[in-house]
């Protein structure tokens, strides 16, 4: 007996240490606090503090504090409609540029307590960590370095005063799960640029936050990806090279920041930041001009889909409110990510791998098809591809497919193809590089009963967890309204027989609204508003605004000059083309300016300036002066040494009031600098005007 006994103890050790191994992890890892931050995938920016109710997106400090009065915050609101949108958590800017305190700093003489909000007894940070608590959200801090308020600024002694907020914060409101810094460094009082102790402060956040990730151009949690459009890079590693790069102008190139680096020696995760309106803080402005769903979507499958996180700003409004047009599109939003990946059609069907490591079923095919992260299929370490092939059954319409790799062994593959059965053999639908925490893959609706997912090639054995295939609702295309030069306004669509109707008076379209047939003049400007309906009406595209200034039919350009473009390209209507002035070598630099003759004597209220739209940032004005006349010699200025805020990371059609209304028939842009340092020559999309 005793013998038998022994033989069934061997037997069993025998066969535990004859168990496959796992693979071991591969380059840089995420820590346990990143993998549950990417897992969050989606939570909410808050842009608030005075520029909400000044209209500017970069506050120069000097506003009078008492202009931060909203007349019904509810932070209860903010933590609600981020809750039913689908949204982990909040990050709120405690402190912007302006270095306005949404707390009663003891370090600041520019606080909530200067404010007239509650007779200065207010504190939205309290009032914001207390909703997220009470709605089971995180709860995180934007914190700017950058302060144009305080008068230490661009000295020593500002490094610990920045530092002692940082304490204040990071210890009075609880946990705090992302600490977010904005490289951005301004001249200080003395004219010096602050140099930032970048040391110090991240020693602060370690300190009273040890888990909380820290977000920068460089981490080291996570880091911004070289873009406030919302786009990730179609490949993107979440590691990088950050040795010998610092904060701001002394990060990684934006291209790197959007791709990664493959093999980069630390695990920092790119966190896609894009604001639901044209700007980041509130303005009345754009009340009409929130994001399209479609716009949302394509957002959501360029950021969560190309394995970063959103994050996806919803300024609040005046009133301390987020304002409707806000929360009704994010929970159109959230409805459509919900009912897109409501039913993954691979649960419960059959899956089958070219290989499997060592044989074992812990590492089966079948792992890529239970719904759950933490098992993967992978194989054998010299094997670096593979193929899955993941049997519907039955021939099945599907439209996206969503991949996901384990990372916490690392991130490995480094292309893949998708493959549909077509009855007779498998045809290609996408082929892409990399996979990372989530890729998901959107391609038109196509019916097969097998998909087959091939490695193409990896850094090590490929370790996936998942592969979940989706039919999402196919939303109808919106209709795209365009105007020339002479003011004639065309709309078109995509879709089939469409009835378009429109508007000009800020309503919106209906049935009953006027039918799109034909071109029509709209020389004056202001704003169109239509929507396409098919189906007898019982289906409608989203309702598209589309704003205009004056028309620059009787402009012309005054002694324009031989550049690379022509300057005229600034007043064509057409934001596709681009005025470049002439590159200006040696170190003798020279104003570019932009001469307009409208023509006519009008009664203007500010102009506007849009910046190439491209994707590039060369020439794009930064510093500007602007100047109008009557008769194109005496000139008056109205804005001398002004800046385009923002406008590099976020560069959109910039307008630009006037403190008083200017009568002009010419108008003079200067350029004084652009956004690239080092770089002297301009350029234009579109410039124009807004009459009073």
């Amino acid at each position: 007996m005793k013998k038998i006994l022994l033989f069934v103890l061997l037997s069993t050790v025998r066969l535990v240490a004859q168990k496959t191994a796992p693979p071991a992890p591969y380059g840089a890892v995420p820590s346990p606090q990143q993998v549950q931050w990417q897992q969050m995938e989606y939570y909410m920016f808050i842009h608030f503090g005075p520029n909400t109710f000044t209209n500017k997106e970069w506050g120069h400090g000097d506003e009078d504090p008492k202009v931060f009065n909203p007349t019904r915050l509810d932070a209860r609101q903010w933590a609600r409609t981020a809750k039913a949108a689908g949204m982990k958590a909040i990050i709120i800017t405690a402190k912007h540029h302006d270095g306005f305190c949404l707390w009663p700093s003891k370090f600041s003489k520019h606080t909530v307590r200067e404010s007239a909000w509650k007779n200065g007894q207010g504190d939205v940070l309290r009032e914001l960590s207390n909703a997220c608590k009470e709605y089971g959200l995180k709860f995180g801090v934007y914190l700017s370095p950058w302060d144009r308020n305080h008068p230490a600024y661009g000295t020593p002694e500002y490094n610990q005063i920045f530092a002692n907020t940082l304490n204040e914060v990071l210890s009075s409101y609880g946990d705090v799960f992302e600490q977010w810094f904005d490289g951005a460094n301004g001249e200080g009082p003395n004219g010096k640029r602050q140099e930032y102790d970048w040391n110090l402060f991240r020693g602060v956040v370690f300190k009273h936050q040890p888990k909380a990730i820290i977000f920068s151009d460089i981490g080291p949690g996570c880091r911004w990806m070289g873009n406030e459009s919302g786009i990730a890079g179609e490949t993107n590693w979440s590691t990088l090279n950050t040795d010998g790069f610092g904060m701001g102008s002394a990060a990684p190139s934006t291209q790197v920041l959007n791709t990664g680096n493959e093999n980069g020696k630390y695990w920092i995760p790119a966190e896609v930041d894009v604001s639901i309106r044209p700007g980041w803080f509130y303005s009345p402005d754009t009340d009409d001009r929130v994001k399209t769903l479609t716009h949302l979507m394509k957002i959501y499958y360029s950021s969560v889909g190309r394995n970063g996180n959103l994050l996806l700003n919803v300024p609040v409004s005046r009133e301390g409110l987020i304002h409707p047009n806000d929360s009704t599109r994010l929970m159109e939003f959230r409805k459509t990510v919900v009912e897109s990946f409501k039913t993954n059609l691979a649960i419960g069907k059959t899956a089958t791998a070219s290989s499997v490591r060592g044989k074992d079923t812990q590492f089966a095919a079948s792992n890529l098809i239970d719904g759950k992260f933490d098992s993967y299929w992978t194989t054998d370490d010299a094997i670096r591809q593979g193929s899955i092939v993941i049997d519907l059954g039955k021939p099945t319409e599907i439209n996206r497919v969503v991949l996901q790799e384990y990372i916490p062994l690392g991130q490995r593959v480094k292309s893949f193809k998708v493959e549909a059965w077509n009855g007779s053999q498998f045809v290609l639908v996408d082929q892409q590089t990399t996979i990372g925490y989530k890729r998901i893959l959107v391609f038109p609706t196509l019916k097969t009963a097998k998909v087959r997912v091939s490695i193409l090639e990896a850094n090590a054995c490929p370790v996936l967890s998942e592969i979940a295939i989706y039919k999402a609702p196919e939303l109808l295309s919106n209709p795209e309204i365009a105007r020339n030069k002479q003011g004639v306004v065309t709309i078109s669509s995509e879709v089939a027989d469409p009835i378009i109707r429109y508007t000009t008076d800020g309503s919106e379209p209906t049935l009953a609204s006027t039918r799109y047939t034909a071109p029509f003049n709209y020389a004056k400007g202001g704003t169109i508003k239509a929507r396409a309906f098919i189906k007898n009406g019982t289906e409608s595209s989203e309702i598209i605004p589309a704003s205009f200034d004056l028309a620059p039919e009787k402009w012309s350009v005054v002694g324009e000059e031989s550049g690379r473009s022509l300057a005229s390209r600034a007043i064509d209507s057409n934001p596709r083309t681009i005025w470049q002035t002439a590159r200006q070598e040696g170190s003798k630099k020279h104003p570019h300016e932009l001469v307009i003759d409208l023509g006519e004597n009008l009664n203007l209220k500010g102009f506007t300036y849009t910046p190439r739209q491209d994707g590039q940032s060369g020439g794009t004005i930064y510093q500007y002066s602007f100047f109008v006349s009557e008769n194109g010699k005496e000139w008056k200025p109205v804005l001398e040494n002004s800046s385009f805020a923002n406008i590099k990371n976020n560069p959109v059609k910039q307008e630009i009031p006037f403190a008083s209304p200017q009568k002009a028939r010419f108008i003079k842009l200067v350029a004084l600098s652009s956004v690239n340092e080092n770089e002297n020559w301009a350029s234009a999309a579109e410039v124009g005007v807004l009459l009073n």
